[in-house]
């Protein structure tokens, strides 16, 4: 545990909070929380997860710019679903991107955990595209993310930020009912 894990992992649970309440200021708070996530990742030889933070930090500079044009009258971000067979698609293109780059991190690095990595690292991928998109669904990527994240990290030794996406696990569930509430709304 170091104090950059700590910095990361309170600006990550103040990241999830803003983004349960609908807040655009989920944004500039993710972007450094991810920033530091990369270092911490890199350092734990976890490049799936690395790359992802890169990845994280272009996609929420785009849903900053997206979630502020994309206010109702009362300055109220709305969401909405994805139709059943666009959500067959995302799974389909999920489970085909977890193959792909696992088998990539398996042949071409020192990954730990080359799949299981992958497998993080694309729902991840997924689930923040539905969220900046403003998906209900992206709840459930969340979920399953967490899930899959908090024995790797255990294994790996980041027990803070296992813990930390422990605490992620309960405030998807929240962010899922809440969005549900505000869909129906």
């Amino acid at each position: 545990m170091s104090m950059i894990e700590i910095v990361a992992v309170l600006l990550g649970i103040a990241n999830i909070v803003l983004i349960i309440r609908r807040s655009v200021w989920n944004f500039p708070v993710a972007i450094v929380m991810v920033a530091l996530y990369f270092v911490i990742f890199r350092d734990a030889k976890l490049y799936s997860d690395a790359g992802l933070q890169i990845f994280f930090a272009a996609i929420n500079l785009y849903g900053w710019w997206s979630w502020n044009r994309n206010k109702d009258d009362r300055g109220v971000i709305s969401v909405r679903r994805l139709p059943a067979t666009g959500y067959a698609l995302w799974i389909a293109g999920s489970i085909l991107a977890i193959w792909a780059w696992g088998a990539v991190m398996h042949a071409e690095t020192d990954a730990s955990y080359p799949y299981w990595d992958a497998s993080i690292a694309m729902l991840s991928i997924a689930g923040q595209i539905l969220m900046t998109r403003r998906f209900v669904e992206n709840w459930h990527y969340w979920i399953v993310v967490n899930i899959i994240s908090i024995p790797l990290y255990i294994v790996k030794d980041l027990h803070l930020t296992a813990g930390l996406y422990g605490v992620f696990l309960v405030l998807a569930v929240a962010g899922l009912v809440e969005w549900r509430k505000a869909e129906r709304a």
